[in-house]
């Protein structure tokens, strides 16, 4: 008999009550959190890409908030309270930016 090895997945989330955190469960029921901007600054977006390219993306976002997520299947598109809700954040590149390589 051969074991099959399945790597954790988020299986829940929701914003913290501040909204400066998304805080993660895993499949291995495994409690993650992500400060909302580190989610800000790792976004990958097309337009995120362009303006570090440019040397227009900021070093910080000090007091940046959550203020929706949506569940693709495959990953979270999580909104900002500076209006950015362009990002897409795959579940497995979550799980690396909460610490939890799957």
């Amino acid at each position: 008999m051969t074991a099959t090895l399945v790597a954790p997945t988020v299986a829940d989330y929701e914003a913290s009550a501040d909204l400066a955190t998304l805080l993660v469960r895993t499949t291995q029921d495994h409690a993650l959190s992500v400060p909302a901007e580190k989610l800000r600054l790792s976004c990958k977006c097309a337009h995120c890409t362009r303006a570090r390219f440019d040397g227009r993306f900021p070093e910080h976002f000090t007091g940046i908030a959550i203020t929706e997520i949506g569940d693709l299947g495959y990953g979270l598109n999580i909104s900002f309270s500076d209006g950015h809700n362009r990002g897409i954040y795959p579940k497995p590149y979550l799980l690396s930016l909460a610490g939890d390589d799957p």
